[in-house]
């Protein structure tokens, strides 16, 4: 799980799914007044002139004003009226109003320390445990799991495992935890904080200390070959981060699956917040191959402000023919927390007529992005600066991508497990198969439902680069 300095890309609203663009502006509402651009017309926002509050606050207006996708949309109060510029930045994000837009629940802030620590140098700072707490949102009875650790994190060698039960987090027990819906505990500030666990397992407990730390993210923990029951090979990746690091081992994952005659691939997403534009478009090379190369993977449709400079267009790679697969099908495990440029590559496949079979929930809806902005003054600022669309222009996916199979987790299956739900769905389609039909009880809460920053620390980022 990666910290963040507050949870303020939390909750997100939903319009329509897959949404045709009309328009590559924003449009309605009069132009707010702002204190002129933030760089006179050139392309670069500048920072404040001084670090001081004033000066802060009187950048963030300039910068709205110029460089925010909703800038039509958006109040811009007067700055004097707010204590500070995290109370002032609140105060500038379009508030929902437009039909076409649900309110910007994405726009964040970090310390520009954290934010070049996990897009620079591929690193974090926690404890390394993330749980299953959106799914039990409300209900404090419900056995709360570990769902994913990360495997170089402080819980990854304490022997925390996917799969374990949570009876407490320093002392206070798991129920409490669901029904305050507070995860704060997860959350480090510095390193050498300590977390206690009660975790259960096989019908016994026992209590893991664990001390923050800053350590190597995995952002592909787990690539292999799974046989269906029918003799197929199938390539199975999971993508966490993405981040450049995650690069070489996409890259040797497929060049593997291509020498071992895998026929499918699944990418693994369920966890995946996004992260770099290139890093998404690198998979969907390496997916389609020779089939979706030089076409469109990913438009990035700025303000009418900026569109004119800052309009960018990705497009799929040819990789080399030892590490691409050049398929026109590709299965891709879903849930509540793919977000953003995980989300992105759906689209960008979709959108080359590769054929993307979905497996597990809906996914979160949001298809906007940023352009990662330093203050100079110690923050960051991650605005939402644009849209995604695909080659077909397409987007708008608010209310997210529903699964084209609905299966629920089982937090106590390993991922990678041929007998994981969302995997073992895979292979049972790959096979010519069909959709498990799954019972009320058994049924994936829509994302719709879902309250997105139940648990602090997950990062959704689609940024272009």
């Amino acid at each position: 799980m990666t910290p963040r300095s507050d949870a303020r890309i939390a909750t997100r609203q939903r319009p329509m799914p897959g949404r045709l663009i009309a328009s590559l502006t924003v449009a309605g509402a009069a132009v707010v007044s702002a204190c002129g651009g933030g760089d006179g017309g050139g392309g670069n926002p500048g920072t404040p002139l001084t670090c001081s509050v004033s000066d802060q606050k009187t950048w963030l207006q300039s910068y709205f004003g110029d460089w925010y996708f909703w800038y039509r949309l958006s109040p811009s109060p007067a700055p004097a009226g707010y204590a500070t510029p995290s109370n002032y930045f609140d105060a500038l994000l379009y508030a929902g109003g437009d039909p076409a837009f649900p309110a910007d629940r994405w726009s964040n802030f970090e310390s520009t320390e954290s934010f070049n620590r996990f897009f620079g140098d591929g690193q974090t700072l926690g404890y390394g445990v993330a749980v299953a707490g959106l799914e039990v949102t409300g209900m404090p009875t419900q056995p709360l799991y570990v769902r994913y650790v990360e495997p170089l994190s402080p819980a990854g060698a304490a022997g925390v495992n996917r799969g374990d039960r949570v009876m407490s987090i320093n002392g206070r027990s798991a129920a409490d935890i669901i029904a305050a819906d507070d995860f704060s505990a997860l959350t480090p500030d510095v390193a050498g904080q300590m977390l206690t666990l009660v975790l259960r397992n096989g019908g016994v407990d026992r209590t893991v200390n664990v001390a923050s730390a800053i350590f190597a993210l995995s952002p592909v923990p787990r690539a292999q070959v799974v046989t269906t029951p029918f003799g197929r090979k199938l390539g199975y990746l999971v993508v966490k981060d993405m981040i450049s690091q995650a690069n070489s081992p996409i890259t040797s994952a497929f060049a593997d699956f291509r020498a071992q005659g895998v026929s499918d691939v699944v990418i693994d997403l369920r966890y995946n917040g996004g992260g770099l534009v290139s890093v998404g478009n690198h998979i969907g090379s390496s997916v389609g191959g020779a089939f979706v190369a030089g076409q469109t993977y990913a438009s990035l449709l700025y303000n009418d402000r900026r569109g004119p400079i800052n309009n960018e267009t990705f497009r799929f790679a040819n990789p080399a023919s030892t590490s691409a697969l050049g398929v026109t099908r590709a299965f891709v495990l879903t849930g509540r927390r793919t977000c953003s440029a995980s989300e992105q590559l759906i689209n960008g496949l979709r959108g080359a007529g590769v054929d993307v079979v979905s497996i597990g929930e809906t996914t979160c809806g949001k298809p906007v992005g940023f352009l990662p902005k330093s203050d100079g003054c110690g923050t960051t600022y991650s605005v939402v600066n644009f849209e995604s669309v695909n080659a077909r222009n397409e987007g708008r996916y608010f209310d997210g991508f529903d699964a084209t199979c609905a299966v629920a987790e089982d937090f106590t299956q390993p991922l990678g497990n041929p007998a994981e739900p969302l995997l073992a769905t895979a292979r049972t389609l790959v096979d010519g198969g069909a959709c498990p039909v799954v019972t009320t009880r058994e049924r994936p809460m829509s994302a719709r439902r879902a309250t997105q920053g139940a648990e602090p620390g997950e990062r959704q980022g689609m940024i272009p680069r």
